[in-house]
């Protein structure tokens, strides 16, 4: 059965006040249940997109659209209670003086009883790891602890839609580990609609579903991480490049001649295609 489409974006054009383009000939839909990366280099439009999405930017030539609804014509409570965009500065997000409150807020703003209050914080911050700090002042949790405070906040007001802006920018390597890892279970284990603006490339293979690459306020390519990433030429053109064993792997080919079917996007798949293709390259060659 085909899932229902939960996001469409038909962007005709949006302009900022001095004129410039910021968005122009967007169209894009996210089904249900979808994980889906939209990556460019830094502004390509990433954030004007979400934003667009959310609701938090009008004034634009088409529509956005939330389960079929043009979200201009949304009261922003319906807006909440289905979806919620992270930020990139998890700074600018968070505000009260404990994870418990801060999480609470947006229950105890929709109107929720204080004992349900209780039970979506608790689920919630059980969700992204963070249960044990509830009690924890905000300026004392690392950066990283931050941003799942942030995921946690829109998951206790029960958004099955979550928009995340550049969600592993300021992290370390394992701490990007564990964010996309964390992403990925509230995906398939809870159902979560992730749509993530990103331009980390060597993340994106191993986690999204689907791909769209913006550049300069419009989208250029789309599809399947296998898809997207062909080749390096055309990427460069939008200032981004294939994730490393990819290139690797394009260049052993092009250059080297070696005879790899596919330019495989993940270390387990490049290991399969160099044990495959030394097979057919006979001893001494190399």
């Amino acid at each position: 059965m085909e899932k229902p489409q939960r996001l469409s974006v038909d962007i005709k054009r949006f302009a900022y006040p001095d004129g410039s383009v910021a968005l122009a000939d967007i169209q894009l839909s996210i089904t249900e249940g979808e994980f889906a990366g939209i990556l460019g280099s830094n502004g390509s439009g990433k954030t004007t997109l979400l934003k667009v999405m959310d609701g938090l930017i009008k004034g634009y030539e088409g529509e956005s659209r939330l389960d079929g609804v043009n979200v201009l014509r949304l009261h922003p409570r319906e807006i909440y209670a289905k979806m919620g965009l992270v930020f990139q500065n998890p700074d600018d997000q968070l505000f009260a003086h404990s994870v418990f409150e801060d999480t609470a807020f947006g229950p105890r703003n929709m109107g929720c009883a204080e004992n349900e209050v209780r039970q979506r914080v608790e689920e919630a911050l059980y969700s992204v790891d963070m249960a044990e700090y509830a009690g924890k002042a905000i300026q004392h949790l690392s950066y990283g602890q931050k941003k799942r405070v942030c995921i946690a906040g829109l998951l206790a007001m029960g958004h099955g839609i979550l928009l995340l802006d550049e969600p592993t920018a300021g992290l370390d390597p394992m701490g990007e580990y564990r964010m996309m890892e964390l992403l990925t279970r509230l995906n398939r284990e809870r159902g979560v609609t992730v749509v993530m603006a990103t331009h980390s490339v060597d993340l994106v293979p191993v986690f999204l579903h689907r791909l769209h690459i913006l550049s300069r306020g419009r989208l250029v390519r789309g599809g399947t991480p296998e898809e997207v990433f062909t080749a390096p030429e055309e990427l460069h053109s939008v200032k981004l490049r294939l994730p490393h064993i990819a290139e690797l792997i394009y260049r052993l080919k092009h250059e080297e001649k070696l005879p790899f079917r596919r330019i495989p996007l993940t270390v387990g798949a490049a290991r399969r295609e160099i044990v495959e293709a030394m097979r057919g390259v006979p001893e001494g060659a190399w």
